[in-house]
């Protein structure tokens, strides 16, 4: 183990509700929730908040994106269905969602990183890793200094945790939320991240820690205390070893700073369920569309795919997928649509659906391919 690590995670602070108040400042200190489907834009007119929407106004399907902190105090969580937020928060405000400005704000905030620390390793639009285990400064100045450069750059706040390794960092920068700066070495393990619920592990989520529960383990440090034959023997050697070393802190993977995407993919969950007789020609302009953004971000990032699938969720909440390997690869939305409409014959059309996918993988750099191109207005189930 190379003790001389530093490893960092940067996390901004809820981020797309945080972005949502620069343009807002009238909502600081109020329960925002930004998400859901349809949502009115505020209405511009007057300074007060009768402009904007409430929580206990919407009905549909929508989840929220995120909220803020002090909707967050009223057990409202980013995932968490509109519906039964409005019932733990009726009178919050309530915000669609402006994914271009939350892009843009993240370009800037890694932009920002960038010219401190060098490469990082993007884990999304609101979090990234940093090595910082070869640049000499103190980690505390260390960590002032990027988090000035983001507030600077954005007019956002982050929480960055500075520890030995990517498991500990993760932890570490969820401790003094929002706007903090935590530092952690191996000798912290017991006092700071022992005592921490073993779900706060990346990695372990609900069935795992009802499984771990029903062991009588509930905290890092009793799963760290937990023999590793025993975790073994009931959760397999590959998750058991697992699941006994990151309990004690140990963690060898490294900063990823560039990486070649695995498959690119669009789903979309509708309104309301849609039937593949009665509703065909909407699903088919869904379908359609969604063929041509997935075309779209293959030929925008430079790739071809081998394999394209589809995904449905049924009504009742069942999913099923089906892939197709192609004989060439290609970022043609007809092939796409047309391989991808060979999975739809693969699969029961006879009950309501209530999300449709498209997902390409097997991605190639793209190259010089000529292809004659079918039409779009493949004969399909719907």
């Amino acid at each position: 183990m190379n003790s001389n690590r530093r490893i960092a995670h940067l996390d901004m602070d809820a981020f797309f509700a945080s972005v949502e108040l620069l343009r807002y400042p009238e909502l600081r200190g109020e329960a925002v929730v930004v998400g859901g489907r349809n949502v009115p834009a505020p209405a511009g007119q007057g300074s007060g908040l009768q402009q904007f929407a409430r929580l206990r106004d919407y009905t549909g399907r929508g989840v929220i994106t995120t909220s803020t902190y002090e909707a967050r105090a009223l057990g409202v969580f980013s995932g968490m269905g509109l519906m039964k937020s409005a019932q733990l928060a009726p009178d919050a405000i309530l915000l669609p969602a402006n994914f271009d400005a939350y892009r843009h704000y993240s370009r800037l905030f890694k932009a920002a990183v960038a010219g401190i620390v060098g490469p990082i390793e993007d884990r999304g639009i609101d979090e990234i890793y940093l090595d910082l285990s070869d640049i000499p400064e103190e980690s505390a100045a260390l960590g002032r200094r990027i988090k000035g450069a983001v507030r600077e750059a954005t007019g956002l706040s982050c929480s960055i945790g500075i520890t030995p390794n990517k498991l500990l960092a993760k932890i570490a920068s969820d401790l003094d939320k929002p706007d903090g700066l935590t530092i952690l070495n191996h000798a912290d393990i017991p006092t700071r991240i022992w005592p921490l619920p073993a779900r706060k592990i990346n990695g372990i989520g609900p069935k795992a820690t009802e499984r771990l529960s029903g062991f009588g383990i509930h905290t890092i440090g009793e799963l760290a205390a937990t023999p590793r034959e025993f975790l073994v023997r009931k959760f397999g050697i590959t998750t058991g070893v697992w699941l006994h070393r990151v309990a004690n802190g140990e963690d060898e993977r490294p900063v990823v700073t560039e990486s070649e995407p695995k498959s690119i993919s669009r789903e979309t969950t509708f309104e309301r369920d849609l039937h593949a007789r009665q509703d065909r020609s909407e699903l088919s302009g869904i379908f359609t569309s969604l063929c041509l953004r997935v075309a779209d971000d293959l030929q925008r990032k430079g790739y071809l795919c081998r394999t394209v699938g589809i995904k449905l969720r049924y009504a009742n909440f069942q999913a099923v997928t089906r892939d197709v390997t192609l004989p060439v690869a290609t970022d043609d939305a007809a092939h796409i649509r047309k391989a991808a409409g060979e999975c739809l014959k693969r699969v029961p059309l006879t009950q309501k659906i209530r999300l449709l996918g498209v997902r390409t993988s097997g991605l190639v750099a793209a190259g010089e391919m000529e292809m004659a191109a079918p039409s779009l207005q493949q004969e399909l189930p719907f």
